[in-house]
């Protein structure tokens, strides 16, 4: 119980998954098996089925959890930036939560840390933790069972209203703010979309020639910064990595020493409620560097610089093409009226 926590969940949801096949036996009775359903034998391909049967849908379970965890860190986050002090952070997991334990420098590697601030220091960022690799309870080469990305639907409900992979800031904005997320259970909270996040979209299209290209980092990090608590900040790449606790090493637990230190050294409370969130510069991680997960040559082409740029090149070239046709044509003329020719 101490090795394995919620031992008792997990079996009963394997135990649910016997009973499943059970109940699908008793409705479906071959004449060959009537013996075995009644005394509770189980074929290998029983066995087999059970297996799979907690394969595909382990991560509904394991979702429960998730939302457990969110809804524990975002009681910490008293101003709604999506980060969490690591002092608190550290301070929850020493009194009143073991799930909060990495280590910092494995949290850095995951991408769960903004340390980009000068008033609030080392926060953890609420999203990218939640679908961090140490919250992964089943992590092989090739299955992994982790929490879900809640930021898979805002974005499917962007591209199904909008219906293309770059729209202006005029179309995007409002079907952003008719979104309506649940960061915890009896708590729907809608975007606010004024001042500050709308510039920024503002400036991510002139970017782009006057359109936001919805599968590009920049748009995700505004996304990050509207739903701070469900989409994760879109690091660059290679900058942070998905290794799991076995292959980061033994330092991926924090020390009671380390969380200590942490929790001395910082305030836990965070600053008083009353200071907006503005005033904490909460959004002191944003860059404007981009990248894209998709080719966007067709659809971006190139800047309207460019475009002007080429356009005054081809009208150069296409009036001394105009001219020197004409020039050449008038010499042509001139030579055919010139010349002899001999019967």
């Amino acid at each position: 119980m101490e090795v394995v926590p919620l031992f008792e969940d997990l079996m009963h949801f394997a135990e649910g998954r016997i009973k499943t096949l059970s109940y699908s036996h008793q409705h479906r009775v071959p004449k060959s098996r009537s013996q075995d359903i009644w005394s509770n034998k189980y074929s290998f391909e029983d066995a087999h089925e059970i297996v799979g049967g907690i394969t595909e849908t382990f991560q509904a379970f394991w979702q429960s959890e998730c939302s457990s965890m969110k809804e524990a860190l975002v009681s910490m986050d008293t101003h709604s930036t999506g980060r969490v002090p690591l002092a608190k952070f550290y301070n929850t997991a020493m009194h009143t939560d073991w799930r909060f334990g990495e280590s910092e420098s494995y949290l850095r590697e995951l991408g769960a840390l903004d340390e980009s601030s000068t008033t609030m220091g080392t926060q953890v960022i609420i999203s990218n933790y939640i679908q961090a690799t140490s919250n992964c309870i089943v992590s092989t080469p090739h299955y992994l069972v982790c929490c879900r990305s809640e930021c898979e639907a805002v974005l499917g409900e962007i591209e199904l209203a909008l219906g293309s992979p770059t729209s202006t800031p005029a179309e995007i904005l409002p079907v952003v703010g008719n979104i309506t997320v649940q960061s915890i259970e009896e708590d729907d909270e809608s975007p606010q979309l004024e001042g500050a996040h709308t510039r920024q979209l503002e400036e991510i299209a002139n970017a782009h020639g006057g359109v936001v290209p919805l599968h590009g980092r920049l748009f995700a990090q505004w996304l990050h910064f509207v739903f701070p608590r469900d989409c994760p900040y879109p690091h660059r790449i290679g900058m942070v990595s998905s290794v799991t606790p076995a292959q980061f090493g033994e330092d991926y637990v924090a020390s009671d020493a380390d969380m200590k230190a942490h929790s001395a050294n910082a305030s836990v409370s965070g600053p008083p409620v009353d200071v907006a969130k503005e005033e904490l510069h909460w959004m002191s991680q944003w860059s404007d560097e981009e990248e894209f997960i998709v080719d966007y040559a067709s659809e971006l082409g190139m800047s309207w610089e460019k475009r002007v740029l080429l356009s005054c090149i081809g009208l150069v070239l296409l009036v001394f093409g105009i001219t020197g046709g004409v020039i050449g044509f008038n010499r042509k003329t001139q030579m055919h009226t010139n010349s002899k020719f001999l019967v």
